[in-house]
């Protein structure tokens, strides 16, 4: 006879032992300090969305500037344009926060997942030791067997009047077998020096709070708080034969040359034309 719990042996937190839950105190008691931009740190075990979730709280009123919202599970993750993010249970990082940069103009709000990319590859390449690249506008990119590999996405939405909500997916200890495509990597794959997703989330909400503060200060200047420079020199799309695809089911094809002052990438078609996109899929054709 089976035994009753049986059932539920693939819901334990403690079913696959190579990777074990976040511990939330820790968490707390590292990232939450008087003056810091965290202000609380919450943990669930299954959610379909964390950016969805806070959102709905930041317009309840019920969230704080600061608020972290982590996920060992999420069913229903989303990517730009609605695309789905799903991944086993505590084999990456999920997470969304909470952000209120009222002092900065509406119009540069835009380099908030920029930033975002910026910030988490500054706390993996701490923490994890494992080079990741940006590609524009919201994808981390990782080197498995010598491809570049999707490892990550940024997610931005507003949230009220002045809130911004940012999520962060990051694959892990995602397995070969695991992989939902072929052009998927993780942390693991990349072979970073340190899966352990305790410290790496420690280290990407660290460097988040830094290049935020940064950026915020300098009211949302990309070129006085250094973020349009470090963009540009972590951006895989840059120097590369890219197509975009672009809303009206139009597409583009040129080299990539440069980042903006309002975050858009700047295309160099073959007629001479430098044309700046600020939405779209970019697909990396081939280095120049």
């Amino acid at each position: 006879m089976t035994p009753p719990d049986a059932a539920d042996a693939n819901d334990s937190r403690w079913s696959d032992l190579d990777r074990p839950p976040l511990n939330v105190a820790a968490l707390r008691r590292a990232l939450l300090r008087e003056g810091g931009l965290w202000s609380g740190v919450e943990l669930v075990q299954r959610t379909g969305s964390t950016n969805s979730d806070l959102v709905a709280r930041a317009e309840a009123g019920k969230a704080a500037e600061g608020a972290i919202l982590v996920a060992e599970e999420q069913t229903a993750g989303r990517g730009r344009l609605d695309r789905q993010w799903t991944a086993p249970a505590r084999s990456g990082l999920f997470f969304s926060v909470l952000l209120n940069p009222s002092e900065v103009p509406v119009a540069r709000w835009g380099w908030l997942p920029l930033l975002t990319g910026v910030a988490v590859a500054t706390g993996l390449s701490r923490a994890a030791g494992v080079d990741t690249a940006l590609k524009w506008p919201n994808d981390l990119l990782v080197n498995v067997g010598g491809e570049e590999r999707k490892t990550g996405g940024i997610l931005a939405e507003r949230a009220g009047d002045d809130g911004v909500v940012v999520g962060v997916g990051i694959n892990v200890s995602l397995r070969a077998d695991e992989l939902p495509v072929p052009q998927a990597g993780s942390l693991a794959l990349a072979e970073a020096v340190s899966t352990d997703r305790d410290p790496l989330l420690r280290g990407v909400l660290r460097s988040l709070e830094e290049w935020y503060g940064r950026w915020r200060s300098a009211g949302g200047d990309p070129a006085v708080s250094g973020l349009q420079e470090t963009y540009a020199a972590g951006c895989a799309t840059l120097g590369r034969v890219v197509r975009a695809e672009l809303p009206g089911e139009r597409s583009l094809v040129g080299e990539a040359v440069a980042v903006d002052g309002d975050g858009r990438l700047v295309i160099a078609t073959k007629e001479g034309v430098q044309e700046p996109v600020g939405a779209g899929d970019i697909v990396h054709l081939r280095a120049v």
